[in-house]
């Protein structure tokens, strides 16, 4: 059966048919920041639209539509509460496309939720029934999937593990308070470790490079490959905090898979390894309990697509 799936970002709106966890044909369109909340709605169906039309698809060749979304997201309702680079405020998306489309089987829920279902069930941790997946970007969004199915709490405010306390009143997390997994472990948060490294360190490798290449967060794995010893400690101090975050979320939830995602899941090995180590060393029980796996996601950009069209199969 096919699918459509819908990946909304700040910067674009991504759709794609999807059948048997492959994208067969997507289209983007931008993500408009002025228009209203109905608007952009409403360019959503005629994204699906324009997708289906161009690769000659009805609306009767799909079975159903699933949406993935940035913000504060009520799956059971199909309400969009609040995201803060969109003009989303209480918004009946569903209900809305469902109008707009024609198509009633459409559900919604929080991206990192999306990408967390997509890689469970095609993706890092296909097969697996319970996993947890971090993904390491502006924030730190995480996704929760106990017994093959999400686990979002209650009105689906839940599952925001960026915001768990790891530091008390450590650093100022994205949020306002202090402290929080999202303020260590972020890929911004990275960031700022790095420059804080190079002006402390101003004659290492790793301050050269990024004054040549710019700052992110492949040059500090690439000079710890070459032997700068200040890009090591970086990399082992932030890999620290990321294993922490790992280690609480499985003494929670006890997954078969840990999967880590973002764009510093590209370093594969060099992270997955000593994460994994870091887990099976720390988690509660581990010389008694299952092990748990700890790997880098494998869907990377299409995650979106393809998660979002696991809500509604």
């Amino acid at each position: 059966m096919k699918y459509v799936g819908i990946d909304i970002g700040g910067m674009s709106i991504k759709a794609g048919v999807v059948e048997d966890g492959s994208i067969l044909c997507k289209k983007t369109i931008e993500t408009s920041a002025q228009a209203s909340d109905v608007e952009i709605v409403k360019s959503i169906a005629d994204l699906i639209s324009a997708l289906l039309f161009e690769n000659s698809l009805s609306k009767d060749d799909i079975a159903g539509v699933g949406i993935g979304s940035p913000g504060s997201v009520y799956d059971e309702k199909g309400i969009i509460r609040y995201c803060c680079n969109i003009n989303f405020k209480n918004t009946p998306i569903v209900q809305l496309l469902r109008d707009f489309t024609g198509i009633k089987n459409i559900k919604v829920s929080n991206d990192a939720n999306c990408a967390a279902l997509g890689e469970t069930v095609y993706g890092a941790g296909k097969g697996a029934k319970n996993t947890v997946m971090l993904t390491l970007g502006t924030g730190v969004g995480t996704g929760i999937v106990v017994d093959g199915k999400l686990l979002t709490g209650n009105r689906s405010a839940g599952a925001e593990g960026g915001h768990i306390t790891i530091n008390f009143g450590g650093a100022t997390c994205g949020c306002g308070k202090k402290g929080h997994l999202e303020a260590y472990a972020s890929a911004t948060a990275l960031m700022n470790q790095i420059s804080d490294a190079c002006k402390k360190y101003p004659d290492s490798l790793l301050a050269k490079k990024v004054a040549e290449d710019g700052l992110s967060g492949k040059v500090v794995f690439d000079c710890k490959e070459q032997g700068d010893k200040v890009a090591e400690r970086v990399v082992k101090k932030y890999l620290k905090y990321v294993g922490i975050g790992l280690v609480n979320y499985a003494n929670i939830f006890y997954p078969e898979v840990l999967i880590i995602g973002g764009g510093i899941s590209n370093q594969g090995d060099n992270i997955v390894k000593p994460l994994q180590r870091y887990v099976s060393r720390n988690v509660y029980g581990a010389e008694y309990n299952p092990k748990i796996k700890v790997v880098a996601a494998t869907l990377k950009n299409d995650a979106g697509i393809v998660g979002a069209s696991c809500l509604v199969m």
